[in-house]
């Protein structure tokens, strides 16, 4: 193979798109349970909007620095910005296609139906959301007009958001822009009656509000609303070496997030020029950024579909894994593992076993120590609660937590501050990690220690220095040489 020929390379980011439309593909595939297509399509937006903001802002920073390198497939950023544009384009309109021409109808085959526009409410049905929209919408709502003495506000990233043209009630002929952000915090799904029997009829909260909206600018006529939503520029860069503290560069860094430079609009594409026109020239935004979609804007609401009880029937069997029956019943993880290895294969094995694991550790008074790597923790994390707990029984807890794992840093930050003030040092702080991070040792190739106890297992070593190359005390050489182990 000619390694310096580019037509023997493809394009990393085009790759990817190529691996998001083959998530799309699980959305068309009509012999899958229809809400598992409703969610594997909820991927493929949740995917996009993060593809967006850091592999298409990290190309924009590009061209804007005035970088003009080629990579390894032989296109220059601008170029392989032009080709992103393009399929990401068709790709969207093949999200919305398999939306309303293949999800919707078979979902009113199904009982469930779509309210597209509060235009189609009932008598009976209006007064429910007009009544939904004052006790648990108005609230909440923080309208926002520009004029000549209220500069164009800030839009946060991903944020949905509602747009009016107005006009003043005392006989003001000119034209007003205001805008309104559709609270996060409330569900974006809201069930009404139904009209129907035997049909369950859900509408989207932000018809809800524009439905209402005349309620919020009491004092103009509201000519035009429709909703719109931007992407931001989300990547960052941090140099480690020069960072004093890099968990509050990282902090700093993530509420950057919400105001990084607009990168891409969506809109509806029966959203009026004149609202269009306003978004452009006070976002910055080119016309090949600008993304007119044929229905609801954000799809990552399908996944909140996927949850309505009552559907179970148009979802895969919940898959159960399955427990070791020699760690169950209240086991004793250290003695069984004394007996045998045991080998954990998730997720077709139970991660409980883990969760017990630890657990057990934390208040064995045998365990003088624990050491721990965290990439992604869930919102209520055992581990750490037994983490925290090992820590305030007096053991050293040593817990590296991966602060860049990508869109989850916040979380995480969270995490290593509940560990810090459990009493867990730091990492960074141990004279290992420190000798690595001063460049005193060299940097280790390796995929982790989980794969090295891995071939561990399956080569039956003894030791983890039998499997990778490390740097060992002089107590650990002499242990292994008189047991014939070759540490490497």
């Amino acid at each position: 193979m000619n390694y310096s020929d580019s037509g023997n390379f493809i394009n990393r980011e085009l790759s990817w798109m190529e691996f998001n439309s083959r998530v799309l593909a699980e959305a068309r595939d009509k012999s899958i349970p229809l809400f598992e297509r409703l969610k594997f399509l909820s991927i493929t937006s949740s995917n996009l909007d993060e593809f967006v903001m850091i592999r298409v802002a990290s190309l924009n920073d590009m061209v804007n620095a005035g970088y003009n390198k080629k990579d390894i497939a032989g296109l220059t950023p601008k170029q392989q910005l032009e080709l992103i544009s393009s399929k990401e384009h068709e790709f969207v309109n093949l999200q919305y296609s398999t939306f309303n021409r293949s999800l919707i109808p078979q979902l009113e085959k199904n009982n469930l139906i779509f309210v597209k526009s509060y235009e189609a409410l009932d008598e009976k049905q209006n007064e429910f959301v007009d009544q939904y929209f004052m006790n648990e919408i108005y609230p909440v709502l923080t309208p926002m007009a520009v004029d000549s003495s209220r500069p164009f506000p800030l839009i946060r990233n991903k944020t949905l958001n509602l747009a009016s043209l107005m006009r003043k009630k005392n006989g003001d002929k000119e034209l007003e822009f205001a805008t309104v952000q559709v609270p996060s915090v409330l569900p974006r799904i809201v069930e009404i009656p139904s009209s129907e029997k035997n049909k369950r009829m859900v509408i989207l909260l932000e018809e809800i509000i524009e439905k209402n909206i005349q309620k919020l600018y009491l004092n103009y006529h509201v000519i035009a609303t429709h909703p719109y939503r931007i992407m931001r520029n989300a990547d960052f860069e941090i140099d480690e070496e020069e960072v004093a503290d890099l968990l509050q560069e990282i902090q700093r860094q993530i509420k950057k997030r919400q105001w990084g430079e607009a990168i891409k609009l969506e809109v509806q594409d029966d959203m009026d020029k004149r609202l269009i026109k306003i978004l452009k020239k006070n976002l910055n935004i080119a016309d090949d950024d600008i993304y007119y979609i044929n229905g609801p804007l954000d799809l990552t609401f399908l996944m909140k579909v996927y949850g309505l009880d009552g559907f179970e029937h148009l979802k895969h069997p919940k898959y159960t894994p399955q427990q070791l029956p020699e760690l169950m019943d209240d086991a004793d993880i250290f003695a069984r593992i004394r007996e045998h290895d045991i080998l954990l294969h998730h997720p077709y094995d139970s991660f409980e076993h883990v969760v017990d694991f630890v657990r057990q550790a934390a208040k064995d008074d045998k365990v003088l120590a624990i050491k721990q790597t965290l990439y992604r923790v869930s919102g209520n994390s055992p581990i750490i609660a037994s983490l925290a707990e090992a820590a305030e029984r007096g053991k050293q807890v040593t817990v590296l937590v991966e602060l860049k794992a990508r869109f989850d840093e916040e979380n995480n930050i969270i995490w290593a501050k509940k560990l810090e003030k459990a009493g867990c040092p730091e990492r960074e702080n141990l004279p290992f990690q420190k000798e690595i991070l001063e460049k005193k040792l060299p940097y280790t190739i390796g995929g982790g220690i989980g794969q090295s106890r891995i071939c561990m297992f399956f080569l039956k070593k003894a030791h983890i220095g039998e499997v990778q190359a490390s740097i060992w005390p002089d107590d650990v050489w002499e242990e292994a040489s008189k047991k014939g182990l070759n540490i490497l």
